[in-house]
């Protein structure tokens, strides 16, 4: 896990309409940069509505959204069409960035080992330094969280 503090390790990934999109496009006070495992699942769907959910508020208080997955463009076209996402959805297919961040490896899901992404949630301000870090994420609620933890930081 990238502590708060830490710079921010900087990307350029797609997104679901085939887009490069970088960390510092954002033209905001503070991007959430969630990595989830495989759009459309259970989990991941909750995670991504609650984004979707509190969008005016996330709007109201500045802050940008960006969701990577390994999964790929299609996918996450899909994904964002199914349930009508509002914010960028980053394809980063061999795990890179994932890497950097902390928030890709080993994996065990019904006795099969694989590499995948965890369910980590980083906050970086527009200097591009880690403010929040959320290690194993419970997709419920999420959003709301990290709304007041970035309105504490504002005091």
């Amino acid at each position: 896990m990238l502590d708060p503090g830490a710079e921010a390790p900087t990307f350029t990934l797609e997104n679901q309409h085939g887009d490069p999109v970088s960390l510092d496009d954002p033209d905001a006070a503070h991007t959430v940069v969630y990595f989830y495992p495989r759009a459309d699942t259970p989990g991941c769907t909750t995670e991504a509505c609650g984004f979707r959910d509190a969008w005016d508020a996330f709007e109201a208080a500045d802050v940008a959204v960006l969701g990577i997955s390994d999964d790929p463009v299609e996918d996450l076209a899909d994904f964002a069409a199914d349930h009508d996402l509002p914010f960028d959805l980053l394809s980063d297919p061999d795990g890179e960035v994932a890497s950097a961040y902390d928030s890709y490896g080993e994996k065990q899901l019904f006795g099969d080992v694989f590499d995948g992404v965890f369910r980590n949630t980083y906050v970086v301000d527009a200097a591009g330094t880690v403010v929040l870090a959320y290690e194993g994420v419970s997709p419920e609620g999420h959003a709301d969280r990290i709304l007041e933890d970035v309105a504490a930081l504002e005091g």
